[in-house]
């Protein structure tokens, strides 16, 4: 029993919508179905396409091959696509490393002004030390002149 997912044409004369189903591929295209699992309307503006993404993944999983137009709209409907719960699990795990690594950034950065105030003293210090000698040096010139 191959499996198909493919479109059983709906509606009235001119006026096609679609199911997308999941059918033998021996039966006729609009007859008996296994499941039906979406809809297709290309006649609204934009279209309309609704598929239910964990029926279309599961029957793919068990052997099920799409039809290309409904590989295509599967694509579309962003059947492929990751779950978005997952995005959502991701995205927190990359927030809350972000966050450790701002708060490690941040003791860094403490970490480091403390040492460049040190390091700005001892400069200081010496710099003191030679403007004193420099005016020692200044005020025996003008005292021996």
């Amino acid at each position: 029993m191959a499996l198909r997912i493919r479109l059983r044409r709906m509606g009235r004369r001119n006026a096609p919508t679609y199911r997308i189903v999941v059918a033998e591929s021996s039966m006729p295209r609009d007859g008996r179905i296994v499941e039906s699992i979406g809809h297709y309307n290309p006649r609204t503006d934009p279209l309309t396409l609704k598929v239910d993404r964990e029926r279309a993944l599961y029957w793919i999983g068990n052997g099920a091959t799409p039809t290309d137009t409904v590989q295509a709209l599967l694509k579309r409907a962003g059947v492929f696509k990751p779950a978005p719960e997952g995005i959502e699990a991701v995205a927190a795990v990359v927030s809350g490393a972000v966050k450790k690594a701002a708060s490690k950034v941040k003791e860094v950065a403490a970490v480091a002004v403390e040492e460049v105030k040190e390091v700005a003293a001892e400069v200081a210090e010496v710099v003191g030390d030679a403007v004193e000698a420099v005016v020692e040096a200044v005020s025996g010139e003008d005292a021996e002149a």
